[in-house]
This record gives structure tokens, sequence and C-alpha cells, in this order.
């Protein structure tokens, strides 16, 4: 077999098996926010319609107990008295076991559901899983869901340290808008 040839078979395995790959239209404001039911950290069923009338904000986010996840997550649970003074229920989402989001939650006392999306299901009908192969996890992305289960924000380029400020200044916003 020619060199060539080689070369062209392992260049597409590499670009087919490695290249990233999202396994969803991305989902704009406005769209009605996928159902889904998974189980929290407390091996309790959680389902988005269970919070109709009710904000939600749903973030995802790339691994348990690791630096950036872990800012993030703590961030919700310094301000979780501000949330839920603006009526907003927190749900975090990543592709990690039942038996990590335990210990993490136990380990920094987080006082919401982290849901564990084993099967990746939920992370592929909101767009947020990456799959690079040999490597898949969840992407940092914030949806914010308003009463009537719509997508009223959408956060794509989340910083850990800032994100939580953010989305609390924009729920203020988006529930003066309602």
């Amino acid at each position: 077999m020619k060199l060539s040839v080689l070369i062209k078979a392992f260049t597409l395995f590499v670009s087919v098996s490695f290249s990233p790959q999202v396994f969803a239209e991305p989902l704009h404001i406005g769209d009605v926010a996928p159902e889904f039911t998974l189980t929290d950290q407390h091996s309790n069923a959680i389902s988005l319609s269970q919070y109709k009338g009710q904000w939600v904000v749903l973030y995802f986010y790339p691994k348990d107990d690791t630096p950036g996840c872990t800012k993030e997550a703590c961030s919700f649970r310094d301000n979780i008295n501000h949330l839920i003074n603006q009526h907003a229920v927190i749900l975090g989402v990543s592709i990690d076991s039942l038996e990590s989001h335990q210990d993490f939650a136990t380990k920094f006392k987080l006082p919401f559901s982290l849901l564990a999306d084993k099967k990746a299901t939920v992370s592929r009908r909101y767009g947020t899983l990456l799959n690079l192969g040999i490597v898949k996890f969840t992407k940092r992305h914030t949806f914010i869901i308003d009463p009537s289960g719509k997508i009223a924000k959408i956060y794509r380029d989340v910083d850990p340290e800032k994100h939580v400020q953010q989305v609390l200044v924009d729920l203020k916003y988006l529930q003066k808008g309602l």
C-alpha cells in the first residue's frame, strides 16, 4: 500500500475520531427548553417540568472538583440567597456520575441540585456536549429558563469567577421584562 494512501486514511480517521462534535442544533433565546429528568446527588429524580412557573438557572459544567467548576459552583452557593430572592432555582449538570456529584456537593456544601447526565442525553439536547473522540465533557454553558419554560438567556462564554454576578444582573433585567 502506498504511503500517501495510508496518510489519507490516517488523516480521515483522526478527523472523524478526534474532531470536536456537538450533537444538537444550537438552542436560541425564545426556544422551548428541552424537557429532561435526571437524578441529583440526593438520588432524587429532577425534571425541568417540575419548575414550571419558576425561573431556572440551568448550568452545564465540565467536571466535578476541578478549579473552574469549583469556583463556579461555590459562587452559586455563596449567592444562593440572592438567587432565591430573585425566585430562581439553580440546577447544575455534568456527565459525571451520581457518586462524583455526591462527593462534590458534600465537600463544598452545595445547596442546589447537581444532576448526573452520565449518558450525556441532556447535554446533547442542549448542545453542550463536546466529544473529542477518546474524551467527552460538557462545555461550560448556562441557560436561564423563564417561568413559561422558554429560554430567556444563553451564556456560551462563561468566566467562572464573574458568571454568577452576570446571571444575577440578567435575571433582574429579564424579570422586569415579563
